[in-house]
């Protein structure tokens, strides 16, 4: 069972609260026992002698004394006094304060004492018995009784929120830093340059973002090194490519089946190098617009090599600003695979518009690929047949290219099994993916 929280704002939080708690409760604890429980016990005997000597001095005034003494315990100390013939029926509402009264009256009269209540709520009263007289003494409950400091304590525990707060501000600050490292990362990994990171901040998360945005260029610079290097060399084979089929047909009494094999190998070398060239581009970066996708898909549709087996499904008007020559690459080659494996059954294209993505998907009748080989026909040149003849088998390049564009797009490319058989090949295009 995982106690703390998966992200890194998360642990901090529930780490700071766990510490908070007890260092508070450690801290209202000692408070407690060495502060509000003394000051409480203390003014408790205070008020208990006060009032056992009230009640004895009034035992040994004269009898015609005794009113003027009532009278002033009252002005002077908001204290009642009095002979009674009967005790109160009704006892005080239990507190703290009250029980620790009790305890100090009981300890110096030597009688159970028991606190008890009046008609007026805001007086508390006791009962004592000296010489043979039953004396009630009362009290004003809102001039003796000492509550709790609550409002030191509320001072003291806003202090301590305020400060857990501001470290819990901190900590988001340094997650959100920490969350957008982490997504430019992420596009660095597909071959983009991100917006760069703000070199502000504290000297640590400073440092951090300064270095990041350094690979950063750095790994853009040679993506474009390598991306200009394969083109060339791509582009630069053309030349001996066509010295050679000049050669060919300057060739008058060659074997002319000889002379069909090197042609068909070197129109296989042009294929491939065009191919190479489209995945040299599928590198770059290419400029969005405004594209209305389903009539790009019905277009598609009516260029790729069998337009009669392609079919356009969409679900209403749609239009997005993306890139449409990345778009026609990679549905145009998903597209063309399907129609190469489709075992020459219709393949369907299906437009679902959302608003949070577009879904595009390429559904063919094919013999499917395997669950472990779906992941490993993006890698360049990897094909499924063992065969390695182009007729068969391709180059190996059109979904590398599709999924290094689609990276280089933010988009995403899954392929899962059709129901009834055959092959799904999804496009999902984030309404924000750049």
């Amino acid at each position: 069972m995982r106690l703390l929280p998966s992200t890194l704002f998360g642990r901090t939080a529930a780490i700071l609260l766990a510490i908070f708690l007890l260092a508070q409760g450690a801290a209202m604890y000692a408070v407690w026992r060495t502060v509000v429980t003394p000051l409480a016990e203390r003014s408790a005997d205070d008020l208990a002698a006060r009032m056992v000597l009230a009640a004895q001095t009034w035992v040994e005034l004269p009898p015609e004394t005794r009113a003027d003494y009532e009278i002033e315990l009252f002005l002077k100390h908001n204290l009642e006094l009095g002979k009674v013939d009967q005790p109160l029926a009704s006892l005080l509402p239990a507190n703290s304060f009250g029980k620790r009264l009790e305890r100090a009256l009981s300890k110096r009269t030597g009688q159970a004492i028991h606190l008890k209540q009046g008609p007026d709520p805001a007086w508390a009263w006791a009962e004592v018995t000296l010489a043979g007289n039953m004396l009630r003494v009362g009290y004003l409950r809102d001039n003796y009784e000492l509550d709790a400091p609550w409002e030191a304590g509320a001072v003291f525990l806003a202090g301590a929120l305020l400060t857990l707060a501001a470290a819990l501000f901190l900590a988001r600050r340094t997650s959100a830093r920490l969350r957008q490292l982490a997504r430019s990362a992420a596009e660095v990994g597909q071959g983009r340059l991100p917006e760069r990171l703000p070199e502000t901040g504290a000297e640590e998360l400073r440092s951090l973002n300064m270095a990041f945005n350094r690979m950063a260029d750095e790994v853009q610079a040679l993506l474009e090194n390598r991306t200009v290097l394969l083109s060339g060399i791509s582009h630069d084979l053309r030349t001996p490519i066509t010295r050679m089929h000049l050669a060919l047909a300057m060739l008058d009494d060659a074997d002319p089946a000889m002379v069909s094999r090197i042609e068909g190998d070197l129109r296989e070398m042009t294929r491939l190098i065009a191919q190479m060239l489209d995945f040299a581009r599928s590198l770059k970066g290419e400029g969005e617009t405004e594209v209305g996708l389903g009539q790009a898909l019905v277009e598609m549709a009516a260029s790729c090599s069998h337009p009669e087996l392609a079919r356009v499904r969409e679900s209403g008007p749609c239009r997005r600003k993306l890139s449409l020559a990345a778009l026609n690459r990679v549905v145009g080659n998903l597209l063309e695979n399907a129609l190469r494996y489709g075992n020459d059954q219709p393949v369907d294209l299906e437009l679902e518009c959302a608003p949070e993505a577009v879904r595009i998907r390429v559904l063919d009748r094919g013999p499917g690929i395997p669950e472990a080989e779906r992941d490993k026909v993006f890698q360049p040149f990897y094909r499924l047949e063992e065969s390695r003849s182009r007729d068969t088998g391709g180059s190996g390049l059109g979904l590398a290219i599709v999924r290094q564009l689609a990276d280089a797009q933010g988009w995403q490319v899954d392929l899962r099994e059709r129901d009834g058989g055959g092959l799904v090949a999804e496009v999902v295009i984030p309404v924000r993916a750049r």
